[in-house]
């Protein structure tokens, strides 16, 4: 059954765009900018509201003027990491890139048009790159979802990306479908993608899909200093990358998981 054919239930589908509101929030915002984000009626928003915080999925100040994703959220959120087979793999895989790079790593999905952070491993370098698990960002502005579009046919990409002019992160994000398609045509022939100061100013990032899924819905990559982030060193970085996955992928298959 699509989507299309679902009868969506209105209530839980408020609920479930006030979640994801309060999860892209930096933090608790008011109820009025709650409003104007999902531009629900006030007296139906208030109701879930109230519902939502009297069960733990939100939280709210003392005088209830501002909102936050609450802790039943983050059980939830993380159960979903706790199950996940490929995970625990790919984490080791990470400190392994690190320690050869010296760079963070960072493991992500593909979902939709978008990557999810599922794991990240910190550089011990004081400039290094940090990047939450949980952070979702536009898949054609990032070298991991870059890495997972190729993967994809061009009917595939244009119906998981925006509309153009692509929306921009930074004045470096690649503005429309035609731009990316080269992207992604240089990153099939590269065998891993790269982006500088796509979505993150300061910073480049090479990425590469891992291969234990076809089409790939998985990607590991590493973020680099621009300053940093010379020719040589980008082909460094990726002979590491592309050799850790490889096993990576070897070793899931090994063990059944799809």
């Amino acid at each position: 059954m699509t989507t299309e054919e679902v009868r969506l239930v209105k209530s839980a589908e408020r609920t479930l765009r006030i979640l994801e509101v309060l999860g892209e929030a930096r933090g608790p915002i008011s109820v009025t900018e709650l409003h104007k984000r999902t531009g629900y009626p006030r007296s139906s928003l208030h109701q879930l509201l109230h519902t939502m915080i009297a069960t733990g999925w939100i939280e709210s100040t003392s005088e209830g003027a501002l909102v936050g994703i609450g802790s039943r959220a983050l059980l939830v959120g993380t159960a979903y990491l706790d199950r996940d087979p490929a995970l625990p793999f790919g984490i080791r895989t990470l400190e392994k890139i690190r320690e050869e790079t010296g760079y963070t790593s960072h493991y992500a999905r593909l979902d939709g048009g978008s990557v999810i952070y599922l794991a990240t491993r910190e550089s011990l370098s004081p400039h290094r790159a940090t990047s939450r698990v949980g952070r979702q960002l536009p898949a054609y502005a990032t070298s991991l979802g870059k890495a997972l579009l190729a993967e994809l046919t061009l009917t595939e990409v244009s119906l998981a990306v925006p509309a153009d002019p692509l929306p921009g992160l930074t004045p470096h994000t690649v503005p429309n479908q035609v731009e990316l398609a080269i992207e992604l045509e240089q990153t099939r022939q590269r065998g891993y993608s790269l982006e500088r100061e796509q979505n993150t100013l300061g910073l480049g990032c090479i990425g590469v899909p891992v291969p234990y899924r076809i089409p790939a819905t998985d990607a590991i990559s590493c973020s680099i200093p621009i300053d940093q982030c010379t020719d040589a060193e980008v082909e460094r970085v990726a002979a590491i990358i592309r050799e850790q996955v490889q096993l990576l992928a070897t070793k899931l298959r090994a063990e059944g998981i799809r």
